[in-house]
This record gives structure tokens, C-alpha cells and sequence, in this order.
């Protein structure tokens, strides 16, 4: 869910490489505990940002699409976890309660959460939203914060200035 005060930020990355470098900017300035859903189409882009975000975060290796495991979850250096989750598989929300994602939450360093709709009501709250979409041969992300935490996030970024003006 979006807050109603919140501005929605307009970025256009002509290519995957751009948007791997908005996802690794907003990796660098991610904050504790964050959560973030990925929206958009097949194909949009959405696990070339996640992929990049858990590459900037220190994630060495394959990075696997969830799409089939449902969720991915990475030990970070700070001990901490970033865990992917790509929800198109499920038919119903309540297909979470048997993830256990209880457990994921002691430690989590942030959340990526692809089709996140398809997980409505047992969830944790976007501290921020990224919609997706294919525009020509580039993508359109739409970048709206969810919290203050999420306020705070794209500020640091160099997103929002703290009027909420966005750059």
C-alpha cells in the first residue's frame, strides 16, 4: 500500500545495465529491516534489479530466481540476510504461512519481494514500492515510499530532498 503523500518518482532506464546501477544506489543507502516490492509485468525487470541490489549488498555467486524455491535467502557479511521472494507461483496468500517467514525476520537485512500482491495481508508492509514497466526497448521505474523509513531511504539516495521534492 502507498501512502497518499507520498510522490512517485518517474526513472527511465534505457537499458539493464541502468537499472542495475538505480538498484545498486538504492542497495548502498538500504536500511535495517527493509522491505521492498517489485511490481510489473513478465519481463519487466524486476529480477535484474533484485539481482543487482543482492550483488551492491555483498551477495557472491549465483543469485537464483525464487521463482520456483518461492524465497532465496542470502547471508550478508554483516551477518545479517537479504531474502528474495518471487510470489507468481502462489495461488493464495495463505500458501506463506508454510515459508515460515517468522524465522526470516530476526535477522533480516531487507526483503525483495517480486508479485507481491499474489502475498496480500501476510506480508510485512513495503517500506518501499518500485513498479516495473517495459516502455519501447527501456524500462520505466516508478519509485514510491511506503513508511518514513522508506521517506528517509530515498532521500539518502539522492531521490527526494527532505521537502519531499523529487529530484
Amino acid at each position: 500500500m502507498t501512502r497518499p503523500d507520498s510522490a512517485t518518482i518517474h526513472l527511465q532506464s534505457p537499458c539493464p545495465e541502468t537499472t542495475a546501477a538505480i538498484a545498486e544506489r538504492m542497495a548502498v543507502h538500504c536500511p535495517e529491516s527493509a522491505v521492498v516490492y517489485l511490481e510489473g509485468d513478465l519481463g519487466a525487470g524486476k529480477s535484474v534489479f533484485a539481482r543487482a541490489f543482492l550483488q551492491a549488498l555483498g551477495v557472491t555467486g549465483s543469485i537464483k530466481s525464487p521463482t520456483y524455491t518461492l524465497i532465496e535467502s542470502y547471508a550478508l557479511v554483516d551477518g545479517r540476510d537479504a531474502v528474495h521472494m518471487d510470489l507468481y507461483r502462489i495461488a493464495d496468500p495463505d500458501e506463506l504461512d508454510y515459508l515460515a517467514l517468522d524465522g526470516v525476520f530476526e535477522r533480516l537485512r531487507v526483503m525483495l519481494v517480486e508479485w507481491p500482491q499474489r502475498g496480500a495481508g501476510r506480508l510485512p508492509a513495503a517500506d518501499v514500492t518500485i513498479a516495473l514497466s517495459i516502455e519501447g526497448e527501456g524500462r520505466v521505474l516508478e519509485v514510491r515510499a511506503n513508511s518514513d523509513r522508506g521517506d528517509l531511504w530515498l532521500q539518502s539516495v539522492g531521490l527526494v530532498h527532505s521537502g519531499g521534492t523529487v529530484v
